[in-house]
């Protein structure tokens, strides 16, 4: 039962733009397969499933390929290990690494796909983000931190 719930997963979250537990949980009900809120995490979880911004608002299910999900958690490590601080700038990022780690972490959001960073710059500490307009910029902010404080033990 087990593998045909997690087939059916897949199939969902590749058909619907699926953005929540509940929403995958009543998908599930309604394809005859009943779960608990305990068991869709556990599935989220084993079936290495993360959400991916549609549209800069909504959010979908997708599945990481083993690959790319260890090279998600790389650069999650890099940006959690080599970021300080961000601040604000019009509408231009400002984020402060430690020595030497500057393109490391822009080339970690680069691959991360930060929605709303048009293009970055990076010196020895400093990685100046470009921000499409001014308003998006707390958005952007708020994701980098989310990132940044994602328990990558977690996921692996």
């Amino acid at each position: 039962m087990k593998m045909e719930r997690r087939s059916k997963i897949i199939e969902l979250i590749n058909k619907y733009q699926i953005e929540t537990q509940e929403e995958l949980g009543e998908r599930l009900e309604k394809a005859g397969f009943p779960v608990t809120q305990a068991t869709i995490s556990r599935d989220i979880r084993e079936l290495k499933l993360t959400k991916m911004s549609v549209d800069g608002i909504h959010q979908k299910y997708i599945q990481l390929q083993e690959k790319e999900t260890n090279q998600y958690h790389k650069y999650i490590r890099v940006l959690q290990d080599g970021y300080l601080w961000m601040d604000q700038a019009e509408n231009m990022l400002v984020i402060k690494t430690l020595s030497g780690m500057a393109m490391a972490v822009a080339a970690a959001l680069d691959n991360l796909e930060v929605p709303g960073i048009v293009g970055s710059i990076a010196g020895d500490d400093t990685i100046m983000c470009a921000i499409k307009h001014v308003e998006d910029v707390p958005e952007v902010m708020e994701k980098i931190d989310h990132l940044i404080h994602e328990d990558v033990t977690v996921l692996q």
